[in-house]
């Protein structure tokens, strides 16, 4: 991806873990690379299809200005976290907060932290078989288009199937969506099991009935095996339910285990019930 860079932007902050810099302040150098795509700038020459390097430096003034934190690790994090906000045509960050003569006691030219943040692209599931199923289903989505960190892409139709499982209960409503959240997985995966507890989800019986149920079914092309989090969703490859509307929003995702468009998992999957 293109990127734009400003280097080494000489400015005042009042940040460190001892109260002498805090009140007296002292020189930061920050340096940022932002990720976006320049082709559309290059060919209009319109400033508007780009990233204001300008307006970025003015922003990172402002925010050295209007804060004061202990750590140059939180500066990168919340400098990072606004400009990815601020800018929409942002895909990606680099921070490098340097601090000139840090108090260590011992000669030293500079300390620094540098740090990489940027969108990721996530894909849920959702369903719910207990009470207003629409409602629980749609809540979510709204719940995650108001939250700060994350992006409500696609949407898929809602479907009605059958209890997966083996317990017996009433149909599920189904669906799927495509998000862009700057989240980590398991920061992710925190936000969806509030949204659940919120709902009154209850994981009393395994594969029970659920006013509502999230999964992260794909995260970036990423693999992760924890004891909290298995991502590409284990299962997803014979259940229908998570398939068909997965198909609807996004039928060319490859599974990066399996090595299969979602398409082509949903045919396999009709082929062997047929």
């Amino acid at each position: 991806m293109d990127k734009i860079s400003i280097d080494k932007l000489v400015v005042f902050g009042n940040h460190g873990v001892f109260e002498a810099e805090n009140m007296l302040g002292q020189k930061f150098l920050v340096s940022v690379v932002v990720y976006t795509d320049t082709r559309k700038a290059g060919l209009t020459d319109d400033l508007a299809c780009s990233v204001n390097y300008g307006d970025v430096s003015r922003d990172i003034l402002k925010f050295f200005q209007n804060n004061t934190f202990k750590l140059i690790e939180t500066v990168a994090e919340k400098l990072a976290q606004e400009l990815l906000l601020r800018y929409d045509l942002a895909e990606k960050v680099d921070v490098k907060i340097e601090k000139p003569w840090a108090p260590v006691a011992i000669p030293v030219d500079s300390v620094s932290v540098e740090i990489s943040r940027g969108w990721h692209r996530a894909y849920i599931a959702t369903g719910s078989n207990m009470g207003d199923k629409k409602a629980y289903l749609d809540e979510a989505v709204e719940k995650l288009k108001n939250h700060s960190y994350c992006k409500v892409v696609k949407v898929s139709d809602y479907i009605t199937t059958e209890p997966y499982g083996g317990v017996e209960q009433d149909v599920f409503l189904n669906g799927a969506l495509e998000i862009k959240t700057l989240l980590y997985p398991e920061e992710l995966l925190a936000l969806l099991n509030r949204i659940e507890a919120e709902a009154g989800r209850e994981r009393t019986i395994h594969w029970g009935p659920r006013t509502l149920d999230l999964d992260i079914l794909f995260y970036d092309d990423c693999i992760i095996d924890t004891p909290a989090l298995t991502v590409p969703h284990i299962d997803m490859q014979n259940r229908g339910f998570v398939l068909i509307p997965m198909a609807q929003i996004a039928p060319y995702h490859r599974h990066p285990v399996l090595g299969c468009t979602v398409g082509q998992l949903l045919s396999r999957l009709d082929g062997s019930l047929s």
